[in-house]
């Protein structure tokens, strides 16, 4: 009973941590990355499909992005679907493909997406607590139900307190290196 709470709090702190990371990565540095466009939509004959779902998305450099969509018909409408995003980038068609220049971010845009990173953190943070609060009220109503000793209570909180500390942890180390990736120049 308690492996089980404690393996269903670790699930659902890693799930918790895979987001974060999702996050991050839609936060812009400046550099080429191809999920920079994941939250881009094209209209699809009539229904809006992913940008990835009709074209290929490669890395040229580090400051540029390739999308070759699989059909020429829909280069126009990836171009625009590109241009109505609120990503700030500018493709540039070249035949039967488009270029994506990333532009420099200025210091003010750079200290704006670090904020940004420390809020989703937060989020992940309070996430993860709320995770611990669930796991030790598993653990209470079973100590109510006399289905576990108060000893076994007491090691279970400490064992959840752990692992609480332990992916919070995780979650300083991502926002500390995504934070020197945006402020650095």
């Amino acid at each position: 009973m308690l492996k089980d709470i404690r393996d269903d709090a670790k699930n659902r702190m890693q799930k918790s941590l895979e987001t974060l990371e999702s996050n991050f990565a839609k936060i812009r540095t400046g550099r080429a990355h191809p999920s920079i466009l994941d939250s881009v939509m094209v209209d699809y004959y009539g229904s809006d499909v992913p940008i990835s779902q009709v074209a290929n998305i490669n890395v040229e450099d580090a400051r540029t992005l390739t999308v070759q969509p699989w059909e020429a018909p829909m280069l126009q409408k990836v171009e625009k679907a590109i241009m109505i995003s609120d990503l700030g980038v500018n493709p540039v068609v070249h035949g039967n493909m488009m270029r994506i220049p990333m532009p420099m971010l200025t210091e003010e845009r750079r200290k704006e997406f670090a904020k940004v990173a420390r809020t989703e953190a937060e989020h992940a943070r309070v996430a993860i607590r709320n995770i611990r609060r669930d796991a030790n009220g598993d653990v209470k109503t079973l100590l109510k139900d006399k289905e576990i000793t108060e000893d076994e209570a007491h090691r279970s909180d400490d064992d959840i307190q752990k692992l609480t500390d332990e992916f919070v942890g995780k979650i300083d180390k991502l926002l500390a290196d995504k934070e020197a990736t945006l402020l650095e120049i």
